[in-house]
């Protein structure tokens, strides 16, 4: 039998925490364990995976997930599911390694072949969108995502046209355009905001109020018509399941380097089908993630679009195809992502360039930013 060998991780340019799992025979795995701001701590919850998982059998990775869930009693979270994300990426890419086979033949065959993809712009505090989408549109993108404000306060002078009239200057440019109020719009502020985008037919408002506030999310599905997303901070397919029952949400963007890896995340999109949910999975990472979630695509038929982090602006000396092989297996093509052939995640790393970026291991922290009274302002 084969067993794990070795369980490392690289904590890689710009933000990202990568994980490579060997076998003893030799074969190995890549995985994402990405979770931004925190990778330190997520590569700390990797020791006791070492423990529990040196000697075992790469190919149970149900049971893997299981143990690795269950067995340490306590269990969810960020840290602890952007861990087990990253070690059940790796072991899906090891299997397929193994067989030579793409993870989504492993889990059923493909219901498409590629995925519309969707890109940013306009940065932390939106700006020059016009020219931004334009370039979006040169590059091939029919669809863009941008914040919808910088930091904006429970109560403030009606300044909201601002937005309204950037989501018209991307849409100008012939773009269809998710708006992500980022969490950083109190419900005060949100039911005005929501109100006054309703007629210009956006894809979706995402994070219109945190999803630790779900009567308030349940109360703004009942205001508008326009499509609610929510999830990138739900970590379960437990943590999903009151939202998919109350009926507040109709797109849910669970991510792959965060909740529990392409096991998780493939329940999670079933769950989802069974209450006419679409699936739109986060995905502002580096490109293990990305490879994952194509491989969610290729076989949930409720995923209707897929984030990627290609020139975005956190990605500053590092872009997503840096650490790639052959980037064109993650680069767009008419605005679409191809569903990968290769085996595993269908993705080749260059591990020199891995562990030599992990040689000054990156310290990426998001801004904290305050409103003009001094108090602390949501990011």
């Amino acid at each position: 039998m084969t067993k794990i060998a070795r369980i490392e991780t690289f904590l890689v340019p710009p933000r990202w925490l990568f994980v490579r799992v060997e076998a003893d025979d030799g074969t190995f795995g890549w995985g994402e364990a990405s979770l931004e701001g925190h990778a330190e701590a997520v590569a700390g919850a990797f020791e006791a995976f070492r423990d529990r998982f040196i000697g075992a059998d790469p190919m149970r990775i149900e049971d893997i997930w299981q143990v690795a869930y269950r067995g340490g009693f306590y269990r969810g979270g960020p840290v602890l599911m952007s861990a087990l994300a990253g070690l059940d990426q790796a072991l899906w890419d090891l299997k397929g390694r193994t067989y030579g086979l793409p993870a989504w033949q492993m889990l059923g065959g493909r219901v498409r072949d590629r995925i519309r993809a969707y890109a940013w712009i306009g940065g932390d505090r939106p700006d020059d969108i016009a020219a931004a989408a334009k370039a979006r549109r040169e590059q091939g993108f029919s669809a863009v995502k941008m914040n919808a404000t910088a930091e904006i306060d429970y109560l403030v002078a009606p300044k909201l046209n601002d937005v309204e009239e950037r989501v018209k200057a991307a849409q100008a440019e012939g773009m269809d355009v998710g708006l992500d109020f980022h969490g950083r719009v109190h419900r005060p502020m949100a039911k005005q905001l929501a109100r006054l985008l309703e007629p210009l037919g956006l894809l979706f408002i995402e994070e219109p109020i945190l999803s630790e506030n779900p009567e308030g999310l349940l109360q703004l599905a009942n205001l508008v018509s326009t499509p609610i997303a929510v999830g990138e901070r739900l970590y379960s397919r437990w943590d999903f399941k009151p939202f998919l029952a109350s009926g507040a949400v109709d797109i849910i963007q669970p991510d792959l380097s965060h909740a529990g890896g392409l096991t998780e995340c493939r329940k999670i999109a079933a769950m989802a089908e069974c209450f006419d949910v679409a699936v739109a999975p986060h995905c502002p990472l580096g490109p293990l993630a990305l490879a994952a979630c194509l491989q969610l695509a290729a076989t949930s038929p409720n995923v209707i679009i897929q984030e990627m982090s290609l020139g975005i602006h956190y990605n500053e000396g590092h872009d997503l195809l840096n650490f790639v092989v052959d980037p064109a297996v993650l680069t767009p093509v008419d605005g679409h992502l191809m569903i990968p052939s290769g085996p595993g995640l269908g993705v080749e790393i260059d591990e020199e360039a891995v562990r030599e970026a992990d040689r000054t291991r990156h310290r990426w922290r998001n801004p904290v930013w305050r409103h003009a009274d001094g108090s602390f302002a949501e990011w």
